[in-house]
């Protein structure tokens, strides 16, 4: 089978370092859907408005050519257990192939490009492909009771962001939010634990650096790249 995105995702996240570990975990990071040619138009999209939540299906497109093994380390365990890859929501599948539930915040009928589809809470980094689009339905994708194998197991709790440097005083307070979501899921290595290391990423084209002690991460420096 020969499959091509239908479309492409938009985010401040220019890197995979980052990128949340799952979809939801950072509510106000904001994104965007663009519809490839062949797919932009009003029909492809009608009723999806009607809809909280939507199914996206993309793929890992910057582990193409890593290497694929039946056992991955999850970072919720530290890194350091294995566990089968199809236990698991690691990035290194065997057709990588990634699936996330995003809010639906908007659709942009109109723009030059469009129509759009304005989402938040994505696990996606910017330019990533998606190769469909479903609506959520909550009577038969929700199970809250369901038990979550390993992850029941461990306790996680975000990190306290203390910004040691001013954010850029461009950003709006959607974009300043998200970049403290982001942070907060600790984007390291899970088996990473220097507090002496420096941290670099890139958000809404800024560098961020920053360092990690037990409780707190803190932002040492801001700069445009």
């Amino acid at each position: 089978m020969n499959i091509e995105p239908i479309a492409y995702f938009s985010t401040p996240l220019q890197s995979k370092f980052g990128v949340p570990r799952q979809s939801g975990l950072c509510p106000s990071l904001q994104g965007t859907v663009t519809l490839q040619p062949q797919w932009r138009h009003a029909e492809a999209l009608k009723g999806i408005d009607a809809f909280d939540y939507i199914w996206l299906i993309w793929g890992f497109s910057e582990n193409v050519e890593a290497q694929k093994r039946c056992t991955v380390r999850p970072p919720r365990l530290g890194g350091n257990t294995a566990m089968g890859v199809f236990a698991t929501r690691s990035s290194f599948r065997p057709n990588n192939l990634a699936l996330s539930s995003v809010k639906l915040v908007s659709v942009e009928w109109n723009a030059p490009n469009g129509p759009l589809l304005h989402v938040e809470g994505a696990d996606l980094m910017n330019g990533t492909p998606i190769y469909d689009i479903k609506p959520y339905l909550p009577f038969t994708d929700s199970h809250p009771q369901a038990a979550a194998g390993f992850v029941d197991s461990v306790q996680w709790h975000p990190l306290q962001v203390v910004y040691e440097t001013p954010l850029p005083s461009t950003w709006e307070e959607e974009q300043r939010q998200a970049l403290t979501e982001v942070l907060q899921q600790d984007p390291r290595p899970s088996y990473h634990h220097d507090a002496q290391r420096i941290y670099g990423m890139t958000f809404a084209h800024h560098n961020i650096r920053f360092t990690v002690d037990d409780k707190a991460l803190h932002v040492s420096e801001i700069s445009p790249l």
